[in-house]
């Protein structure tokens, strides 16, 4: 997908919160924005806050499970992608 990098996927969906578990093959970082893809899931989002192991983290780097607040339901499996094209400069 052009404009797109595959950083990680959706391993857990905890509805009553709102909140996705994310296993980070690439690093993602607050304030990026994101593309939750996955045959009944395909939205963008803003990063707002970043958790690993209930502490608030401003990146997660490859390896991690961190969790993020979403803006609608996400799935288990679901494929998370950085938007390139809104990604900060310094980030590359």
């Amino acid at each position: 997908m052009d404009g797109y990098q595959y950083v990680g996927v959706v391993t857990q969906y905890f509805n009553k919160i709102s909140v996705a578990a994310i296993l980070l093959e690439d690093a993602l970082y607050v304030d990026d924005w994101i593309l939750f893809y996955g045959p009944r899931t395909e939205f963008e989002q803003q990063v707002l806050s970043m958790q690993l192991n209930h502490e608030v983290i401003d990146h997660g780097e490859l390896g991690e499970e961190i969790a993020i607040k979403v803006v609608e339901p996400v799935h288990e499996g679901d494929e998370v992608f950085l938007l390139l094209d809104k990604a900060e400069d310094d980030r590359f």
